[in-house]
């Protein structure tokens, strides 16, 4: 007798880990009718921003603490799939100049990949972790979330994100510059307060013009801060400017860090209490807010919202190439006609070149679609404008990882081919994104005369270095013109180190 509930139906275990600054969170959900429900979440302290030094190197013991803890983290996600587990790196490993040494092992530990998401990135998945936890109220609000080495600032209207933005500051870094002794004196606790307000100057205009109805805290500082503020009965509701100005002179008063117990302050967080007010204190002064409430959902919740989208077909990354063909007026019909080619050459040399997987498949139908952005700047070396434009666009949904795979198949799809460009993609994605180059560089190479016409019936089969391509008979005398390309391209993949045979 079959089941009242099809498989379909059945709950989907997804789970997010974020790699923050000051703390590390995990957490496990199930997916039902496209709502998130929360079954388990995991935290720790492990402060990685703490543990960058002058020079941005992250030391061996910072590191020590981040794979102790993830260790903990596997044994949870080891049964999930790969592919319903997400993990994002925020500032600490966005600033770390040896950062791929800690990802490499935090990846071995976590058997999934670790992304490191841009600032504004990371400010869009905040507010849609926040957006999802609040009231589907009209009108656009304010979210502030203070991290360990980053404050991000939205203001988005429902579950869309309008304005996006990360600076550079956060509890971890003002507690080393201002607070390191556990010392909070009136001196100091002003010139944190005038280095946030100095950081504030790049968004405060912008987003006081476009305003915002309410304001939303969702991070672990803005909530210790709020309970402090309820605990002093300094405000009815959430925290107010009057209640943040009760609570500077209140910090001052009782100056050190080890008392503010007295306040309810929790342990963990007394370090770095009175750092995370001094960029709350900045923000409530020159963005003029009046009130600000808490949102239980972050980062880890707009993660798994994100994941969940991309499950059920809303991509947003697809919303993103969509703009960008939109913003450089990319030839359509000419940019489908190559991804057409582009992938049918994928099904037959891809899985043999173990490049057939889905996010692969995605990244070379990204590549086709803006292969071309870079002639809205100029036709003579387009590639690298277009690269350009890849590398230092916001990329909403992409992780900087896939925008550096991105950037470097739209650099190499036409003229030579240069090992040196591959070298900043980490090691074990090199050959992939090589032989993805080749698959775009061969339809670029049979849609040259933009017709938007099918591709000749070729077929393709790969073995080893090896990438075989076969045609019918006559076809090339026919095409002198695109004999001679193929002649050219087989000597510029060696470069690639792909041995083009054509078969005529």
């Amino acid at each position: 007798m079959t089941s009242p509930h099809s498989s379909q139906d059945a709950p989907r275990l997804l789970a997010a880990v974020d790699l923050g600054s000051n703390s590390f969170h995990m957490v496990v959900a199930q997916a039902v009718h496209g709502e998130i429900r929360t079954i388990e979440k995991m935290g720790e302290k492990v402060q990685l921003g703490a543990g960058l030094d002058r020079d941005n190197y992250l030391s061996a013991e910072a590191r020590e603490r981040g794979l102790a803890c993830l260790q903990r983290f596997a044994q949870r996600i080891r049964s999930m799939n790969a592919e319903s587990v997400r993990v994002v790196g925020t500032n600490a490993l966005r600033a770390a100049r040896n950062a791929d040494h800690f990802i490499q092992s935090a990846e071995e530990t976590l058997g999934c990949p670790v992304e490191i998401v841009a600032g504004r990135e990371e400010a869009r998945l905040i507010y849609l972790g926040v957006s999802h936890t609040l009231a589907d109220d009209a009108g656009p609000r304010l979210v502030i979330d203070i991290g360990g080495g980053s404050t991000e600032f939205i203001i988005g209207e429902r579950f869309e994100a309008r304005e996006t933005e990360s600076l550079h500051m956060g509890c971890v870094s003002f507690r080393n510059d201002y607070f390191p002794d556990g010392k909070i004196s009136r001196k100091r606790m002003d010139r944190a307060i005038t280095h946030a307000r100095q950081e504030l100057l790049n968004i405060q205009q912008r987003f006081r013009q476009r305003g915002w109805h309410n304001c939303v805290g969702s991070s672990g500082s803005i909530k210790a801060i709020i309970g402090v503020v309820n605990e002093l009965n300094l405000s009815r509701e959430g925290v107010t400017w009057e209640a943040m100005k009760s609570l500077r002179k209140r910090l001052i008063d009782i100056g050190r860090t080890e008392k503010l117990d007295s306040l309810g302050v929790r342990e963990d967080r007394r370090s770095i209490f009175p750092a995370g007010f001094a960029i709350l204190y900045a923000a409530f002064e020159s963005l003029g807010i009046e009130s600000m409430n808490f949102a239980d959902g972050a980062l880890r919740e707009g993660v798994l919202y994100d994941l969940l989208g991309r499950d059920n077909h809303e991509d947003v990354r697809e919303r993103t190439i969509q703009a960008l063909q939109e913003r450089y007026s990319v030839d359509l019909d000419h940019a489908s006609a190559v991804e057409a080619t582009a992938t049918r050459a994928l099904e037959q040399a891809g899985p043999a070149w173990g490049i057939d997987t889905a996010y692969h498949t995605s990244l070379l139908c990204w590549a086709c679609r803006v292969h071309e952005i870079g002639l809205a700047i100029s036709h003579t070396q387009y590639h690298k404008h277009g690269a350009y434009l890849m590398t230092h666009s916001d990329l909403p949904g992409f992780s900087q990882d896939d925008q550096r795979a991105l950037a470097t198949l739209v650099r190499t799809h036409r003229r030579k081919f240069n090992n040196a460009l591959f070298e900043h993609l980490y090691p074990d994605e090199i050959q992939p994104i090589k032989r993805l180059a080749v698959m775009l560089r061969l339809a670029v190479l049979f849609q040259h005369g933009r017709a938007g016409a099918p591709p000749p019936p070729f077929s393709l089969s790969a073995k080893g270095a090896r990438l075989t391509l076969s045609l019918p008979d006559d076809w090339l005398e026919a095409h002198p013109l695109t004999r001679a390309d193929l002649m050219s391209e087989r000597e510029r993949v060696k470069q690639a180190d792909v041995d083009l045979v054509i078969q005529e």
